[in-house]
């Protein structure tokens, strides 16, 4: 028998009707372990709970409790949930209520306490697909399981990183012999737990890599991510309408597309998969009989230009210092500064005394990352970019690659190109309004032509 972990998002837990629909999948898969997300809203609503609690505003935060009580108590009574569950739902609530009632009257969310009320998502949605799950498959036996006691994590709040072999050691024991038992697990994405026992989270949208984190941890055979789309597409659909399906990519290309801008993955997502080989099917929960995508270690198809990827938000930082000059060592220690901040560079390239290099626009609030790199030179910051990337296969050993991308964007001013450090990538800076136009055009002139 295959083991398998699926992994459902918001939009699939978001009703009583999408529960009972992915309990059908779960089913029809044959899947071991069903790893969900937060019902859709969920977790903005706790964020929010948090921030306004802070504040010092118990009105909006009593708001906002009504609101996620009414939310999951509802959809409860369209599962015809048991009392034992009902309990359990109410007892998660309380806790809720009560940490929002600690942090309003300290006037302070910690890191710490923030991971723990984003949690509530996640295990509230548990409780409610297990029944679900219970009444569509009665031949075996469904358990909710606190996904806290096997994904091991350090004690990084809001972006933990998981500690692997701890949590195969905790798989193995709690889990046991899951391949041969009758018995369907309901777990949580998203969460984890420190050595201390306090509860982390992996970041926005780790329930992905949750799966695939707990799909190495077991050997399972495939790891599912159902979604509101149909697999990966070229492009996002919503940027250009002649985006199509792709049914098989590698696992280096679907890597690239996460990281540069693709929206159905989390970046992090198939790191444990490809450690382990482990195919990756995404699908959606919606139409489940649509072919969706296959991520695997080698296809058949590997074509020069598979998909154009859009990442908003970027800031270009550049460095300039003539210490540089034949200086060994030096980018060493600027990026030494980078991972003492934990701040992840998404393209850079350099000269013989500047370096030039995109982050996400929401670090540069890091005031210390800036002030520790102004020690090392010169730092200009620009605001206002979006990454495009062509992905696609042997990019850097193809004559005229040059003329075809840039020919399609001749009256682009591109900021910044990076190509050679990947055969998989190929990006160029634009400012904001203009990327949706250069993906539009990128992906009519090479992928459709």
């Amino acid at each position: 028998m295959k083991l398998i972990v699926s992994k459902f998002g918001g939009t699939s837990m978001g009703s009583a009707e999408a529960m009972r629909r992915s309990a059908v999948i779960s089913k029809r898969q044959g899947a071991k372990i069903i790893v969900v997300s937060a019902t859709s809203g969920t977790t903005n609503k706790l964020i929010e709970l948090a921030r306004v609690a802070e504040k010092g505003d118990w009105e909006s935060s009593e708001k906002i409790l009504f609101e996620l009580r009414e939310r999951h108590f509802t959809i409860g009574k369209e599962l015809s949930i048991t009392t034992y569950t009902q309990t359990a739902i109410e007892d998660l609530l309380n806790n809720t209520e009560t940490l929002a009632r600690g942090i309003h009257l300290m006037r302070e969310c910690s890191p710490r306490a923030f991971d723990r009320m984003q949690s509530f998502g996640e295990r509230l949605s548990s409780l409610l697909f297990t029944e679900a799950l219970a009444q569509e498959w009665p031949e075996f036996q469904v358990k909710c399981l606190d996904v806290r006691t096997v994904l091991a994590t350090d004690s990084i709040y809001g972006k933990a990183t998981p500690l692997i072999e701890k949590t195969k050691e905790n798989a193995t024991k709690i889990l046991g012999k899951i391949r041969e038992q009758k018995i369907a697990y309901v777990t949580q994405g998203f969460i984890g737990m420190d050595p201390q026992g306090h509860t982390t989270t992996l970041g926005r949208g780790g329930s992905d890599y949750s799966a695939s984190l707990l799909g190495e941890a077991v050997g399972a055979d495939i790891v599912e991510i159902w979604t509101d789309v149909d697999g990966i597409a070229t492009t996002d659909p919503r940027l250009h309408k002649g985006a199509r399906a792709i049914r098989d990519i590698t696992f280096k290309e679907a890597a690239e597309m996460a990281v540069f801008g693709a929206k159905v993955l989390h970046p992090t997502t198939l790191t444990p998969a490809m450690r382990q080989d482990i195919p990756v099917f995404v699908g959606s929960s919606f139409e489940p009989e649509k072919a969706g995508t296959w991520i695997r270690k080698e296809v058949q198809d590997a074509p020069t230009f598979r998909a154009v990827a859009l990442k908003k938000d970027q800031a270009l930082v550049t460095l300039s210092t003539p210490k540089m000059l034949n200086t060994h060592g030096f980018l060493s220690r600027v990026f030494g500064v980078f991972e003492q901040h934990r701040v992840s560079v998404d393209a850079i390239t350099t000269s013989e005394i500047s370096i030039a290099m995109t982050i996400d626009r929401s670090m540069l609030d890091h005031q210390e990352l800036f002030t520790d790199l102004r020690e090392l030179g010169e730092v200009t910051i620009e605001e206002g970019f979006s990454l495009v990337s062509l992905i696609g296969n042997s990019m850097n050993h193809k004559p005229g690659l040059a003329v075809k991308i840039f020919g399609a964007i001749e009256d682009v001013n591109v900021r910044m190109i990076c190509l050679g450090a990947s055969k998989h990538n190929f990006c160029v800076l634009v400012h904001e309004n203009q990327g949706p136009e250069v993906v539009s055009r990128l992906h009519t002139a090479l992928i459709e032509a």
